[in-house]
């Protein structure tokens, strides 16, 4: 019955232990406790209960050492029953591992030395054994919170002495400890990491931090991992105070990564958030309307190039804005003489018919495209109104090409445009047996075909209106 009782004070002080209010920073560490002493049977000493007194000291965190002294008094087990006085002294390591918020495990080992009774009387015959011998200690135990600074203390140890023959003791011991100079270890920011030892000690509450606890950043956006609610922001980019990112251009580029934050809405921009225009007209694109308009160009709000006198030549690269109506023009806008009807031409030159004569600029031809720009549709509609107010005028529409592609081919895509330009006229409602449609290649080019500006004058379409009599 006796062996039960400790199993039943273990399971009353579980019970009774109150949880710690805050964990404290431990220095000095007095306890006292009784014990069950088993000793090797070559000894020939009974088992026995004693007593332990102890002092230790905490070194860092979880280390600490200690000073213990263990009495006992066995008897011999021989007819004499001897008593003999059994004291055991040993200087512990301690490691000690938190359990919940109000135990700790002990984990022990340290030197000592045990002594047995006195020699005077070694020449009776079962008095037991006499002397001393230095020990290997070894030990386990559980330290179990009452309050903040006293603990019940429960442990096992084995004494393993040096001499030969080796002997093992074996104590199992209860007592109490109580925790002198100790002191509450604060954590004001609740980051989970103690004053003492926290180095970012204002953490905003609930961030995430590291051992010494500061904050943790992993995209670098400047809000601690834990506050972060956007965590994979792109580097550079500036963020709200939750760290998502902003775009107050709607741009697609982040602020702070953005070098044109105010970008107009439906602009195109660059990588950097910068608007590209690629024109060079001062209308970005994505905005520009006529996002081809020739260098120097003037134009409108919407990116599309001005021609005051119609003559299919953009303000800004006229270089005589004042050419009247219908007057052919190179491409610098200034009249030209048409060129000599080529080898099999009907047209009213040749039979001095009165005629007018347009000419669409290479500027509403894209290069290799068939495609009319708008720019040219003005020109178009005069050639239609002079054309319903003479039911019996011809028209001839020549297309030219520059001379950048292999003949067959420039001779198709100029075929093509003037085609582009009779349909137009077609539409309007002219007869289609009153317009002949020629492709005429790169033979006759106005310019040396050299340069772009020059490309861009050959490329051109040639309409004549002959009247006949």
């Amino acid at each position: 019955m006796r062996r039960t009782v400790p199993s039943v004070l273990v399971v009353m002080l579980l019970a009774l232990s109150a949880p710690l209010s805050a964990q404290r920073l431990y220095r000095l560490e007095l306890g006292a406790g009784a014990g069950y002493n088993r000793f090797a049977s070559k000894l020939e000493l009974t088992s026995a209960f004693g007593g332990t007194l102890r002092a230790g000291y905490w070194l860092y965190g979880p280390f600490s050492v200690e000073a213990e002294a263990n009495f006992a008094s066995p008897k011999t087990d021989t007819p004499l029953k001897k008593s003999v006085g059994t004291k055991a002294f040993g200087l512990w390591g301690l490691a000690n591992f938190p359990v919940g918020n109000t135990s700790s495990f002990i984990a022990k080992a340290g030197i000592g030395r045990t002594s047995y009774g006195s020699c005077g009387d070694v020449s009776v015959p079962g008095v037991g054994p006499c002397g001393s011998a230095g020990a290997l200690l070894v030990g386990a135990g559980v330290r179990i919170g009452l309050t903040q600074t006293i603990f019940m203390r429960y442990e096992g140890t084995i004494n393993r002495s040096f001499a030969s023959p080796t002997l093992s003791n074996i104590a199992l011991q209860a007592g109490i400890s109580v925790m002198v100079g100790s002191k509450p270890l604060v954590d004001t920011d609740g980051d989970g990491v103690f004053d003492r030892y926290d180095r970012c000690a204002e953490t905003r509450l609930g961030a995430l931090v590291d051992k010494k606890g500061c904050p943790t950043d992993q995209d670098g956006d400047g809000v601690p991992d834990g506050l972060d609610r956007c965590p994979g922001t792109a580097e550079g980019a500036a963020v709200d105070a939750a760290g998502c990112t902003q775009d107050t251009d709607t741009d697609g580029v982040l602020d702070g990564i953005d070098q044109c934050p105010d970008s107009p809405t439906g602009a195109t921009v660059d990588a950097t958030g910068c608007p590209t225009d690629s024109d060079g007209d001062g209308v970005f694109d994505g905005l520009d309307r006529c996002p081809q308009t020739p260098a120097g160009a003037t134009v409108d709000a919407l990116g599309c190039g001005n021609d005051s006198d119609g003559d299919g030549v953009f303000d800004g690269i006229d270089n005589c804005p004042n050419t009247p109506m219908r007057t052919p023009v190179d491409a610098s806008g200034c009249k030209i003489t048409p060129p000599p009807a080529a080898k099999g031409d009907t047209t009213a030159q040749k039979l001095g018919l009165p005629e007018e004569e347009w000419t669409l600029p290479g500027t509403v031809w894209e290069f290799k495209s068939s495609v009319l720009a708008e720019q040219a549709l003005p020109t178009l509609d005069s050639i239609v109104v002079t054309l319903l107010s003479d039911p019996r005028a011809q028209v001839e529409v020549n297309g030219y090409a520059h001379d950048r592609l292999v003949p067959v081919d420039n001779t198709k895509l100029s075929k093509r445009r003037a085609e582009v330009v009779r349909d137009y006229l077609v539409n309007k409602g002219i007869d289609v047996s009153r317009i002949t449609a020629l492709g005429r290649g790169s033979k006759v080019l106005i310019v040396a075909d050299t340069t772009e500006g020059a490309r861009i004058i050959n490329r051109r379409v040639e309409i004549r209106v002959i009247h006949n009599p």
